[in-house]
């Protein structure tokens, strides 16, 4: 079922076996076929002071992505508006009408791969909407690999020619104070995505 094998079933199940009187509370959330750090409190109250710090912008969260082409400048934000797709619960896509969204970037690698020049991007969040950073990466020109739903035909088909599987978005690190003991934290992914594809992903 759609509920089953999730993260929060696991976390539940590991309360239960370690004698932990814990719920499960997220705090920052991936979208599906997005890999890296999440953040889940154990409680209702250290949710809300989280909640709170997200708010004030306080939760630093950086991305990596291996994107199909070259962005434009070796850095920048993108400020592109984001609104639902009409009929679709779970679609958006960039519209003057939408909700402010923005997202800094920076290129850290270009590398040839097939004759087709990609780029390794770190990207951080300004605001949070739904799918903003899969959506600024196509608004730039530059869609992430294996990106289902928001990708040219160019860079699909190049995405299916490399045999990958899933997007190519990363949630590298989450950095932040923590609430209770005013200590700065720093949570760091141990995957990885880079321009590097192994035999089985068609290089």
């Amino acid at each position: 079922s759609r509920n089953s094998g999730t993260l929060a079933n696991f976390l539940l199940d590991y309360y239960q076996k370690t004698g932990q009187a814990s719920a499960v509370h997220p705090v920052s959330r991936l979208d599906r076929d997005t890999f890296g750090v999440v953040l889940l409190a154990k409680s209702s109250h250290v949710h809300a002071r989280f909640h709170a710090m997200q708010r004030a912008g306080e939760l630093e969260k950086i991305y990596r992505a291996a994107v199909f082409g070259v962005p434009s400048a070796e850095s920048g934000v993108i400020d592109a508006p984001i609104a639902r797709v009409e009929g679709s619960s779970l679609l958006r896509r960039v519209d003057p009408s939408g909700k402010p969204a923005r997202s800094a970037y920076r290129v850290l690698e270009t590398r040839p791969v097939r004759g087709t020049v990609c780029s390794l991007l770190e990207l951080h969040p300004l605001t949070g909407r739904t799918h903003q950073l899969r959506l600024h990466c196509l608004h730039i020109g530059c869609p992430i690999l294996a990106d289902p739903q928001y990708a040219t035909d160019e860079s699909r088909a190049f995405s299916d020619a490399l045999g990958l599987l899933g997007q190519r978005l990363c949630a590298a690190s989450l950095r932040f104070v923590h609430p209770i003991t005013g200590k700065n934290v720093e949570i760091l992914s141990n995957q990885a995505v880079g321009l590097d594809f192994s035999p089985a992903e068609g290089v």
